[in-house]
């Protein structure tokens, strides 16, 4: 089915900012992002004052099943910095429109960030995991601990290493007692030196998720290179106390299992362009002149267009850090018989542009213009626990065009 847009305000910007590149056949990813552009397109379509909340209450409620969620988290009680890590993170993954640049670097579709609750001196730490869904899949789990600079002491020193361990806490009364803690990782560090240091603990976060009451924390330790305890420790980490830029964070990275926009075959139904409401006294205007703007539209070429993106103006500007916006454009012209290669046309839409030409057999339309290759968005935001999310969302973006 081919579906023209009628809305002539196309071309403005909908202020409605969340890559791997990915061609898809003709099926169910073009249908998921063809239910997106309509959502996109009924957020920006005028109708009936007595309407105009519903109808935006109902696309602002589908647009948020596309992004996996319920309800839109709400902005952090205080201004919060996101952790630089993230920060670098996305900038790596995405361009500044949130399209993936670098399609290998994520594992999985989803990282999150996790700060320490316990906030003391000593290094015990607990990371609450509350905010991962059942459904999932945890893939890597790192302790990011900032390592301080070594305090200045009197006299040589005997070593110029340190053995730093990490312990799953088993038991939260007694974790110094040998049943009370399980190692998960151990690593000889120089005494001099300052930066992150990653720890892989992912099957005990695992365990956590599957438990959640076997989540007693972390505990780390600084031994001698001999095994004995170092009393103040050589190494030392910054706490929760610390800038907010060096506190102690768990890093997953997790896969949700979802591929592309998530809306049911169903509501393609409902998403079908309609006639705009007119209130009372209200006429539409005759276009005048041989042709109207709308038939000259038709008759350009299947192309792309450009499609803009804005979140502010649906009021997840506050818990959505990156990107500010982003052109998810859509594909809109004509497919006329003989289809060029210029519009990238299927065998089978060419055949249908040949049977359409020739009205070898009824009710045959002409081919679309469709997107042939979407792009995936990144998107950096605080989740309902006020955590830093990086999730990456599949055919977002239209790449081009084609006749299908």
């Amino acid at each position: 089915m081919c579906i023209f847009d009628s809305n002539p305000s196309l071309g403005r910007v909908i202020k409605v900012v969340p890559g791997r590149r990915r061609e898809s056949s003709w099926g169910w990813d073009r249908r998921a992002m063809l239910g997106t552009v309509l959502l996109l397109l009924a957020l920006a379509r005028p109708v009936a004052p007595d309407g105009a909340a519903s109808q935006r209450a109902e696309a602002l409620r589908r647009l948020l099943e596309v992004f996996g969620m319920e309800d839109p988290p709400p902005p952090p009680a205080h201004v919060k910095q996101p952790p630089q890590y993230m920060v670098d993170l996305f900038n790596t993954v995405a361009n500044a429109d949130g399209v993936t640049k670098n399609p290998d670097i994520l594992e999985g579709n989803t990282v999150r960030s996790f700060l320490d609750k316990i906030h003391s001196d000593k290094m015990h730490f607990l990371f609450v995991l509350s905010s991962v869904a059942k459904n999932e899949k945890i893939l890597t789990a790192e302790l990011h601990l900032f390592r301080l600079w070594p305090r200045a002491t009197d006299g040589p020193k005997r070593h110029h290493f340190c053995q730093v361990s990490i312990y799953q806490v088993l038991d939260k009364s007694n974790p110094d007692s040998p049943q009370g803690k399980k190692l998960l990782a151990a690593r000889l560090l120089s005494l001099q030196g300052s930066g992150w240091e990653v720890f892989a603990i992912t099957q005990a976060v695992r365990d956590w998720t599957e438990d959640e009451s076997s989540n007693q924390g972390l505990l780390v330790l600084v031994h001698s290179l001999g095994g004995g305890p170092l009393d103040p420790p050589a190494v030392q980490f910054a706490s929760g106390r610390d800038h907010e830029s060096k506190k102690p964070m768990l890093v997953l990275f997790t896969d949700d299992g979802r591929r592309g926009a998530s809306l049911p075959p169903a509501a393609f139904a409902d998403l079908q362009p309609q006639a705009p409401v007119l209130p009372a006294k209200m006429t539409v205007p005759k276009l005048n002149g041989p042709r109207s703007t709308r038939s000259l539209d038709r008759l350009q070429p299947c192309q792309r267009h450009p499609l803009s993106v804005d979140f502010e103006e649906i009021g997840w500007s506050g818990w959505i850090i990156s990107p500010r916006g982003y052109n998810a454009y859509h594909c809109k012209g004509a497919c006329p018989f003989p289809l060029g290669e210029n519009m990238r046309p299927t065998n089978h839409a060419t055949v249908q542009s040949i049977i359409n030409a020739l009205k070898l057999s009824e009710g045959v339309s002409s081919p679309c213009c469709v997107p042939d290759k979407l792009y995936s968005i990144n998107l950096l935001y605080f989740d309902d626990d006020e955590n830093v999310v990086l999730k990456q969302y599949d055919d977002m973006v239209a790449g081009s065009c084609g006749c299908h």
